[in-house]
């Protein structure tokens, strides 16, 4: 393709994106903070099929890394009044939590004595 066809095939994929887009965001299945989108479906899963679920659509269990997509992430588990998994586990020592890569958190907001470890920090 020309450079202006491809700038109009690329104007038209970014038109539909963002009319997709917010057709989710009124139905309250994606929210999002400084360009990340963050999706629910509301099914419950286990934490293993969670992760696999996500890795099929090509995306990952979210690891919240500022305030705000800490809050994009509490806005689906209000909308949806459930626990939410984040891309977050325990390291081999404990007490210390990474990302499922294996990076270090630069950014927690866990509940009062927590993490535990326990599911609910």
């Amino acid at each position: 393709l020309a450079d202006n066809e491809m700038e109009d095939v690329v104007l038209q994929l970014d038109h539909r994106i963002s009319r997709l887009e917010g057709a989710l965001r009124l139905d309250e299945k994606v929210t999002a903070s400084r360009g990340k989108i963050f999706a629910a479906s509301g099914k419950k899963a286990d934490f293993h099929t969670a992760v696999q679920a996500c890795k099929e659509a090509g995306r990952a269990v979210a690891t919240p890394r500022t305030a705000g997509e800490n809050a994009a992430v509490r806005r689906l588990v209000k909308r949806y009044d459930a626990f939410a998994y984040l891309g977050i586990r325990e390291s081999l020592i404990p007490g210390e939590f990474r990302s499922l890569g294996g990076a270090k958190l630069n950014y927690t907001h866990w509940h009062v004595r927590e993490p535990s470890g326990k599911g609910e920090e």
